[in-house]
């Protein structure tokens, strides 16, 4: 990158850091026409999406190439107008349970056809179309109206800012923004440049929530080096473009990502795995994409890594040279498992293929899916502690009667889940995201009324290491030893030890744990493993091509889970949070890195589509030369072994203390947290010391 896109990079990342995401401007003027509207509810939807685009304030920053964000907080009058109708018609329209935007859209066709090319496919489908559908179509005819007309408005405001400009180099910059805009999204693609643009355009269209205006929303972008790619290589064969451009553009793009999504959450891209065809992905894109974790170092994008066989190695390599400077991207996600896994579940080779990674490490496929990720967490390890109320013939029995009110739970949740669809299949409605979605326009149903080609509900078990090392203790000292019973254990945790710290410290360090290729111990693991996965196959939930696929990872709710869960006999205090994702327990790996992979992978990974996450914490201060090497090595026996994504933290325990005590020098520190990244200064201090405990191995 030369100096002058350096130091633009480097403006750029710095606004992005602290950024204000607020859509209070569009729920204002979305709720304003929708209370002076009438007709039928469908239209007076659409109409609404339509005027608060219209109306939606034009921000362009200095710098900027890649266009379109929120305007910003409101103040005085029109702050309180929006109050006071959220306070009355906005209640009567949010629906606040429930997930959405886990997903990424169908940005190929955008780029393809241009809104104006939907346009006409919703012209040609009302043709032959039933009253309801009509007034979906409709409906979906305004919103796409007021993305145009959205559109429109930067390309006037860039065209005000370029005449008021005196530096000539901006105001070029900003006529090319205005002549951009005036094309995309409404028309095809002609221009890599123009094709990120549309992308952004829609990405950011799409993020604004009027049915549920406290939850942020996080549209991810697909695979760019497969929808790209074309606009990349026609104009470098014309000379139009240079890599070094796109390469900028990428990181344009990718910092916008940062006005959109907030901390605490996760937006990105996968690149790498295999196309639809089921040919390999690694085209200088390919390689582009993970360029730009190194040169924004921000939050987002969550980039993955889709790794097959046949990569070149290169890609691997510099992964690994990335994630060894302190990058906690990309995560890497075996290829070959996840397909396997879809078709596993039903999807064809074509879609399975076309896989994101839908906000962590929740897979679904991209362009096609409404699903509802993580709904919801469940805590592993109360089902333990609640039926530690009374001694057992044996181990067996203990097991089975966790293991039924483990069924009990998931029955519970799969019911209360799919009440909430069948809810928002009767309140819910989002034409505009049912435009770029498969199969909602083909079948002229809204994605919120089972439109979408996949409707997925995934619930993801937390704490299952915590389970497996308590259920393990239990084993061992109660039921073979007889050391002790369930009733004096039980008195202890119930203390949180307090006076027993010495039994605390045995339950911790003297029986084996998950995590060090003790057969015996991770066997327990795959065996509740599987009884869920089997668990989960009996249920059906509503509306069509409807599974309930489980997941192991836990985003940040281990910690959640964790403080509201007592002592355990795995020798963890009351409050703390509970394990990380799939991996071991915090700072219980005695083996080394290569006995954790093992114990990680002695299960099965393919069917939890919902994701799986384990994560990996090695010293940054004992990386030496060769250290990348090691990594590289773990990682491909980690996927050889079929795991199914695993994320690194290449990190100084001395760093992440010195930002305790410092934070505002320290504003940028990322760190991996339970299958996404965040800034380590803004988590909360349980957080923190959750990251700190985690092992270091040295490579």
């Amino acid at each position: 990158m030369n100096a002058f896109a350096s130091t633009r990079i480097e403006k750029l990342r710095e606004r992005a850091i602290d950024p204000v995401i607020c859509y209070d401007e569009f729920y204002l003027h979305f709720y304003r026409c929708l209370s002076q509207s009438e007709g039928c509810f469908e239209h007076r939807i659409g109409q609404a999406w339509a005027y608060a685009f219209e109306h939606m304030t034009p921000v362009i920053d200095e710098d900027e190439l890649i266009v379109g964000k929120a305007s910003g907080r409101l103040t005085g009058d029109r702050q309180q107008e929006w109050l006071a109708l959220r306070n009355g018609i906005a209640r009567d329209y949010e629906t606040s349970y429930g997930q959405d935007s886990h997903m990424a859209v169908d940005y190929e066709s955008v780029l393809r056809e241009g809104i104006c090319g939907i346009l006409d496919r919703i012209g040609r489908y009302l043709e032959n179309c039933t009253p309801a559908q009509r007034a979906f179509y409709e409906a979906c005819i305004f919103c796409l109206q007021g993305v145009i007309a959205f559109a429109n408005r930067y390309a006037e405001h860039a065209k005000a800012l370029a005449e008021a400009c005196a530096d000539e180099k901006r105001r070029q910059e900003l006529h090319t923004i205005a002549r951009i805009c005036a094309r995309v999204p409404q028309y095809p693609a002609e221009s890599f440049y123009e094709a990120v643009q549309s992308v952004h355009f829609i990405a950011f269209c799409l993020s604004v929530a009027p049915f549920r205006p406290d939850s942020m929303q996080q549209f991810q972008l697909g695979h760019p080096d497969r929808f790209l790619l074309p606009y990349y290589e026609n104009d470098m064969a014309k000379g139009t473009l240079t890599q070094e451009d796109a390469q900028l553009l990428l990181d344009c793009l990718s910092i916008q990502i940062n006005h959109r999504v907030p901390s605490g959450l996760s937006s990105g891209y996968m690149v790498g795995g295999r196309d639809r065809s089921g040919r390999i992905v690694a085209n200088p894109l390919t390689r582009m994409g993970l360029q730009v974790i190194e040169d924004i170092r921000l939050l987002h994008p969550a980039v993955g890594l889709c790794w097959t066989d046949g990569m070149p190695e290169e890609l691997m390599t510099f992964s690994c040279q990335i994630l060894s400077h302190g990058r906690s991207h990309p995560a890497i996600f075996n290829d070959d498992v996840i397909t396997r896994g879809l078709m596993g579940y039903g999807v064809p080779a074509t879609d399975a293929h076309e896989y994101i990674h839908s906000n962590c490490v929740e897979i679904t496929p991209a362009a096609a899916s409404n699903v509802w990720v993580a709904s919801p967490y469940t805590n592993m390890l109360s089902f333990l502690l609640k039926r530690m109320d009374r001694e057992y013939a044996d181990f067996d029995e203990l097991l089975e009667t966790v293991l039924a009110d483990l069924d009990l739970s998931i029955q519970r949740n799969f019911e209360e889940q799919n009440e909430f669809r069948k809810r928002r299949g009767v309140k819910g409605f989002h034409p505009l995201l049912s435009c770029f979605v498969r199969d909602c326009l083909e079948n002229g149903t809204d994605i919120e009324h089972g439109g979408a080609r996949y409707n997925w509900i995934m619930p993801s078990f937390v704490g299952m290491a915590n389970l497996v090392d308590s259920l393990y203790v239990l084993k061992k000292l109660v039921f073979e030893q007889k050391e002790m019973s369930i009733a004096e254990l039980k008195k202890a945790i119930d203390a949180d030890f307090e006076g027993c710290e010495a039994l605390r410290r045995r339950l911790l360090n003297g029986v084996a744990k998950y995590g060090n290729d003790e057969d015996e111990v991770d066997s327990l693991f795959t065996g509740i493993v599987e009884h869920i996965i089997e668990e989960c196959r009996k249920y059906q939930p509503v509306f069509q091509n409807a599974r309930l696929i489980p997941s192991v990872f836990c985003w940040v709710m281990h910690e959640k889970l964790g403080s509201e869960t007592g002592a355990s006999p795995d020798g963890r205090h009351a409050g703390f949070p509970l394990g990380d994702g799939s991996g071991p327990c915090q700072g219980r790996e005695k083996n080394g890195p290569t006995a954790s992979i093992l114990s990680s992978t002695k299960w099965p990974h393919q069917e939890l589509i919902g994701g799986v996450a384990v994560n990996m914490k090695f010293s940054k201060k004992m990386f030496g030369d060769a250290s990348c090497d090691k990594m590289r090595s773990l990682i491909h026996t980690y996927l050889d072994r079929g795991g199914f994504e695993l994320q690194i933290n290449v990190v100084d325990r001395e760093t992440l203390l010195a930002a305790q005590q410092n934070p505002e020098m320290y504003r940028d520190l990322l760190v991996r947290i339970g299958g996404y990244s965040d800034y380590f200064v803004r988590i909360s201090p349980q957080m923190q010391a959750e990251i700190l405990e985690r092992t270091a191995h040295e490579v």
